[in-house]
């Protein structure tokens, strides 16, 4: 998590810079948010491991056309009363889900990417509690009870229960209909304008007893060989870090991958808000609707 990257670099917890000295990291595609965990710059001591964006599930046997903004979302919520939802924050995907709601709806967007202050987070989620009003009366159990997980949320869409869940990675619809836990009919999308992603990171501890060796095995881990195979759907489906443009041919099959489900359009990324505004924006959720 990121504040725990924040609060290890800020207490020098952690050994480097070293994550750009590797020799794979001739590969990793700058283009992709590779530097930045959350706002905060990893300054190499961290190295990218794979990448996750805001990806929505729906299934084609009743949503043949699905909401593409989060305007969209309310209309389609309205349409279809008690069969929409989100995981109740502090839960990472429905925090996750306001975040990408907060980015849409603000007058400024700019803003999030600076420190939170009472100032900024009034002005800037005024937009959010507005939206949320509308949304949570038509919401399933109209908004008095949420689900516990996105888990939950494919169980429900799964079920009938739900129209609409939600993940963190594009490809795990594809995953969950291959163990049969989705219908063949789910897919994934989403909003037109972007959704939320980033980069997940590994570190080593500055006490670590073989710093060499953990450096060693990171490099092998951002190999094209390493990142093929975890980008591989019928063994993880992680997205890779890699620019395909960079890599040897025979890795790039395996990183373009796709299967039934998962999201097969290019959806922009949007970046992370600072990570300040995290705390904030779950305590404000919770103060005005985690009672009920």
């Amino acid at each position: 998590m990121v504040k725990n990257f924040k609060a290890l670099k800020q207490s020098q917890l952690l050994f480097g810079p070293w994550a750009e000295s590797l020799p794979n990291w001739r590969y990793v595609d700058l283009n992709q948010p590779v530097r930045v965990d959350f706002s905060e710059p990893t300054d190499g001591l961290e190295m990218p491991w794979g990448t996750a964006q805001l990806t929505f599930i729906a299934n084609q046997a009743n949503v043949k056309n699905p909401p593409r903004s989060a305007q969209a979302l309310l209309a389609f919520a309205k349409a279809n009363a008690g069969q929409v939802s989100y995981p109740k924050p502090p839960d990472f995907h429905g925090t996750t889900f306001l975040k990408q709601l907060l980015l849409e709806l603000t007058p400024d967007a700019k803003a999030l990417q600076q420190p939170v202050s009472p100032e900024s987070f009034t002005k800037a989620s005024a937009p959010l509690w507005a939206y949320l009003d509308q949304l949570h009366p038509v919401l399933w159990r109209k908004g008095s009870s949420f689900p516990k997980s996105a888990a939950d949320m494919h169980r429900m869409l799964a079920d009938g229960e739900l129209k609409l869940s939600l993940t963190f990675n594009p490809n795990e619809a594809a995953n969950l209909i291959a163990t049969q836990q989705l219908p063949t009919t789910a897919y994934s999308f989403g909003f037109s304008k972007g959704t939320i992603g980033n980069v997940h990171f590994l570190a080593i501890p500055s006490n670590a007893k073989a710093k060499a060796g953990a450096q060693v095995f990171a490099n092998f881990l951002l190999s094209p060989e390493a990142q093929a195979k975890k980008a591989d759907l019928t063994v993880w489906g992680d997205p890779s870090v890699l620019a395909l443009k960079k890599i040897p041919a025979q890795y790039r099959q395996s990183m373009q991958m796709t299967a039934p489900g998962a999201l097969n359009e290019k959806i922009p990324t949007l970046a992370e808000p600072h990570s300040s505004w995290v705390a904030a924006i779950e305590a404000e959720w919770l103060k005005r609707y985690g009672a009920k």
